[in-house]
């Protein structure tokens, strides 16, 4: 007869199921909430406008909807109604007419709108094609960037306007106790006081230690054995021909001394150069005008002069045509007087002959 084995229970290996990481929704800053934002389009945008609206989604990761769907049937009220619940209190919104494409950016749920003009923009596939050494790690966007403003103090109002809706967009940081692994990002605005343009950039930020070449420096981060092959002692790796050419020059005005260790090559107390990196988009930028609600609301700012001095004009132009019409008025009366003293005349002269 034959015989039943006992077959071994086989041990069932279950994975531990590993949540993503939740960003933090409240600053610790300033204990409010962390500003988040919405971007889409209002209209049919062509293919490069449509990759220009996905760069602008991952620069401001991770606070952003990347996968927003949109749909013709949407209007402005649909995305207001979810951006409440979901805590969005930032609108980026790309639009394209026959002059040039247009970005506003609102703050939620009441406004203010700042429309800019788009003069130029280059995507960020372009700007890495232009670069001999493209940079973009993984783990780039899973913090916010830095912002920098340059040449906003003038105390216009308009640009006061502007500096306080780019700093509401993006998260505070505290000088004292932000950790220097987070800061890996930087949007730079420039503001031309000639042109009243405003350059619009995207960087990384990457630190190098002083003083150390490139092939040491790969060594130390990839823990790679390197071909020693052709060479008869390990000092010749180091002082190898080319030495000089491979190490980037150091300027003094962009180092640093560190306060805590960043990696394994940069450590504290040590100098380290930091080095930026465009990975875009990049946009010239020039504001058209200023509304006081979402996309709707009383002109605050205007590129053809302020709403005031618009009324002002307005005022000053109806007087001036008033006067004019009652000039031509008073003209024509004295003419009229004129022809009915010459006819007066004429009877008088018949009396008499």
């Amino acid at each position: 007869m034959a015989r039943f084995r006992n077959r071994k229970k086989r041990k069932v290996v279950v994975k531990p199921v590993v949540k993503n990481q939740q960003q933090p929704t409240v600053d610790q800053v300033t204990g409010k909430k962390i500003p988040q934002s919405f971007v889409f389009s209002r209209t049919k945008l062509p293919s490069s406008l449509r990759q220009l609206e996905m760069d602008l989604r991952k620069l401001m990761l991770p606070y952003t909807a990347l996968k927003l769907k949109e749909k013709k049937r949407n209007n402005l009220k649909d995305f207001l109604n979810v951006a409440g619940p979901m805590g969005v209190t930032h609108f980026l919104i790309l639009s394209k007419t026959h002059a040039a494409p247009y970005l506003r950016v609102a703050k939620t749920p009441q406004g203010p709108t700042l429309t800019f003009k788009i003069h130029e923009y280059s995507l960020a596939v372009d700007i890495a094609q232009s670069q001999l050494r493209p940079r973009c790690p993984q783990d780039l966007f899973k913090n916010s960037p830095l912002l920098v403003l340059s040449g906003f103090g003038t105390g216009e109002e308009h640009l006061i306007l502007i500096t306080r809706m780019f700093q509401h967009m993006f998260p505070t940081i505290d000088v004292n106790t932000v950790k220097l692994s987070l800061c890996q990002r930087i949007v730079l605005l420039n503001y031309n006081k000639e042109t009243k343009l405003i350059d619009f950039r995207h960087y990384s930020i990457r630190l190098q230690p002083v003083g150390v070449s490139r092939r040491i420096r790969k060594f130390v981060q990839n823990h790679q054995v390197p071909d020693l092959r052709n060479l008869q002692d390990v000092s010749d790796f180091v002082t190898r021909a080319g030495y000089g050419s491979e190490s980037e020059a150091d300027d003094e005005a962009a180092t640093v001394s560190l306060a805590s260790d960043l990696g394994r090559v940069n450590r504290a107390s040590t100098k380290s150069a930091v080095k930026l990196q465009e990975i875009g988009p990049r946009m010239t930028l020039e504001l058209i005008k200023i509304e006081e609600g979402l996309c709707t609301g009383q002109v605050m700012f205007s590129i053809n002069g302020t709403a005031g001095e618009k009324k002002s004009q307005d005022k000053k132009n109806n007087k001036e045509d008033e006067d004019e019409e009652e000039e031509e008025e008073e003209v024509e009366d004295g003419e009229g007087e004129a022809d009915s003293d010459d006819d007066g005349e004429e009877e008088d002269d018949e009396e008499e002959e």
